[in-house]
């Protein structure tokens, strides 16, 4: 049976989003919990965060206590800190009780120290050691992707032991596609493939049909570049290592695919100066608290755009067109910037960009951005000097424009790569940036042009 089409599976969300809260106003609790009973710990996890606060309290103390901790590691950040401050040690150990190792260090990270340290020594001792071994790396990291929960084969064993070795467990690991080949000290060797395993004879060692052209993915990799090297080579599972080469874990797709996910949400809510993890249902005051800062520092840039216009306040008094078509040059290199930061950051992000290939994408960005100016100033100039019957205003826009187009192209393209080097991320301080390099060199053109025609 083919999969739904996305739209019907948003309009059936949304459908059980409207039931679950008519039955929620008609206070028959038992209905609720009939109501997620039948639905999948994903489709759970879109209800709570769908919700508002205080029906979300309601509807989390409705789910089934097995299903708790599959829900929670499919919440945000911040919906998952919500509901582990409203819980105790030991519903927090409870919760967590076979979850995999990497979903457990996830959790336990938004906890206090104090706290997560109560929930650690409370877990049993072999889930412990587990999760102390994801613990020390930073969670957008390959060590804080992994999942300890590995099956590790010897390469002098014949495939009869593997499968016999197999057979012993209950189930395999989720996503199990190759198993990991390491050495009498732990060390990765290379793969075995399912598939060999299942179609070789069984009396072939391992080393004779491992496979050593995978290269191990050291714990300290940016996820980011881990899941380029997913997209790149149509991984399902990958080994991590540690500094000496030994086996520590593996990462699997779906926790690639939830890098790419938040990545995605990351660039689109920094455009704004927003937080990826922000929730869409949080209290007001948290939510303004947030947005005033980046409010705040374009209210800045904007203070110092319009102590340039009244530098030429004097001007602007003789000549009233110009306070008509000022605000045409400052959004067209608006526009233009932003269609090269959005370029540049894309392609560093995806590891495009470096110092071997900047001077050409500079060269790149001023010959495109010099091919627009002249293509639009003239558009502009010749509707100006038609508008207002006035050859010198035409000549103004039409110098301006080109003045800060080929700016725009090339802020742009430096800002990104200055900001980084700044350690700032450009994502988030780019636009803000830009903007205020686009709207002071705009007016400055444009008015200081026509200061200097009109005397």
């Amino acid at each position: 049976m083919p999969n739904p089409p996305p739209a019907e599976i948003q309009f059936r969300a949304q459908n059980q989003l409207s039931e679950l809260f008519a039955a929620l106003d008609s206070g028959t609790g038992r209905e609720v919990r009939r109501m997620l009973g039948t639905l999948t710990p994903q489709s759970i996890a879109q209800l709570l965060e769908s919700s508002p606060p205080r029906i979300r309290q309601v509807i989390w103390e409705l789910i089934d206590k097995e299903v708790e901790g599959e829900v929670l590691q499919e919440l945000s950040d911040e919906v998952q800190s919500q509901i582990l401050a409203t819980l105790d040690t030991e519903e927090m150990v409870a919760l967590m009780e076979g979850l995999h190792a990497d979903d457990i260090a996830d959790i336990l990270q938004q906890l206090p120290e104090r706290v997560m340290a109560e929930v650690l020594s409370a877990m049993s001792e072999r889930d412990r050691q587990r999760v102390e071994r994801v613990l020390p790396y930073d969670e957008e990291t390959a060590g804080g992707l992994m999942d300890t929960d590995t099956i590790s084969v010897r390469p002098n064993l014949t495939l009869d032991v593997v499968l016999r070795y197999l057979r012993r467990h209950e189930q395999l690991p989720e996503s199990t596609d190759n198993l990991f080949v390491v050495n009498r000290k732990d060390q990765y060797i290379g793969l075995l493939p399912l598939s060999k395993l299942l179609t070789t004879d069984p009396s072939v060692t391992v080393r004779e049909v491992m496979n050593t052209d995978v290269e191990p993915i050291p714990a300290d990799l940016a996820d980011s570049e881990v899941a380029r090297l997913f997209e790149k080579y149509d991984w399902i599972t990958a080994p991590v290592v540690d500094q000496d080469n030994r086996l520590l874990g593996r990462i699997t797709i779906d926790d690639v695919v939830d890098v790419i996910r938040e990545d995605a949400d990351h660039s689109l809510m920094s455009l704004a100066g927003l937080d990826e993890e922000e929730d869409t249902f949080a209290p007001i005051r948290r939510t303004a608290r947030r947005r005033a800062v980046w409010l705040g520092i374009n209210l800045l840039t904007a203070l110092l755009a319009s102590w340039v216009i009244s530098l030429f306040q004097g001007t602007l008094d003789k000549v009233v067109a110009l306070a008509v078509l000022m605000p045409i040059v400052a959004s067209m290199g608006g526009v233009a910037g932003s269609q090269t930061l959005t370029v540049v950051i894309r392609g560093m992000a995806l590891g495009q960009i470096g110092r071997s290939n900047l001077n050409w994408l500079l060269s790149r960005e001023l010959g495109s951005g010099a091919l627009n100016a002249l293509l639009w100033s003239m558009v502009m100039g010749l509707v100006a000097g038609l508008w207002f019957g006035d050859a010198r205003i035409a000549l103004i826009i039409l110098a301006a424009m080109i003045i800060n187009l080929i700016t725009a192209a090339l802020a742009g393209a430096i800002l990104p790569v200055v900001l980084r080097a700044m350690r700032i991320d450009p994502a988030l301080a780019g636009g803000v940036a830009l903007t205020t390099v686009t709207d002071v060199v705009g007016f400055m053109s444009f008015l200081g042009l026509a200061a200097w025609y009109y005397g």
